[in-house]
């Protein structure tokens, strides 16, 4: 085989090299688009427009958030926190800026059964990214709104913000979530039924 061919062969194997290396790249930049969302782009803003750098970043805060321990709610759990939402959204009417202020406390208790490092907030704040991504900017901006000199209708966006998250987090969507109430109090009524039958059994 002659040097001209070795040289050919040479470089068509380091041209195919460098495609699949920056198909390979894309793929996993789509990937981290469409996970984390507008948290993606704000990063390449915060890193002048550096995509490599917010990839690098964004890496690394899954990989930090891979060791945690995550955990689904029970059912009880899920209809007990759709319960206090709702006792939330009702606090909203006459006292926005409590409801608000209560809805990002509630957020966190959830986070906490959740198995969420609440005690970080820099580590929940990443681990909400990873696994909340969409909803996750929304809860920023709701973050970025101080309640007490915020108007009404900003306060009801940081509530449908909060909503966001919350449904993310407990794995309720509307609806769902009064469907989850009453299939937990037929539980409760049936298991009390149950109760009162066997009591009533002659021994």
């Amino acid at each position: 085989m002659s040097t001209g061919a070795i040289i050919g062969i040479v470089i068509a194997v380091i041209v195919v090299v460098a495609i699949a290396v920056v198909a390979s790249t894309e793929m996993r930049r789509a990937r981290l688009r469409r996970q984390f969302g507008p948290e993606y782009d704000r990063l390449v803003e915060k890193h002048g427009g550096n995509k490599r750098k917010a990839d690098a970043e964004l890496a690394e805060r899954e990989r930090r958030v891979r060791g945690l321990s995550l955990r689904e709610l029970t059912p009880e759990q899920q209809a007990t926190y759709s319960g206090d939402w709702a006792a939330v959204q009702e606090r909203f009417v006459d006292s926005p800026a409590e409801a608000v202020g209560a809805a990002h406390t509630l957020i966190w208790n959830v986070m906490r059964d959740r198995g969420y490092p609440a005690d970080d907030r820099s580590a929940s704040m990443d681990a909400l990214a990873v696994h909340h991504g969409h909803a996750f900017e929304g809860y920023r901006k709701a973050q970025a709104m101080p309640p007490d000199s915020a108007s009404t209708e900003q306060l009801r966006e940081s509530m449908i913000h909060y909503r966001a998250l919350f449904e993310d987090l407990t794995g309720l969507r509307e609806g769902q979530a009064a469907e989850n109430r009453d299939a937990a109090a037929r539980e409760r009524d049936l298991a009390a039924e149950d109760g009162s039958r066997t009591a009533d059994t002659p021994r």
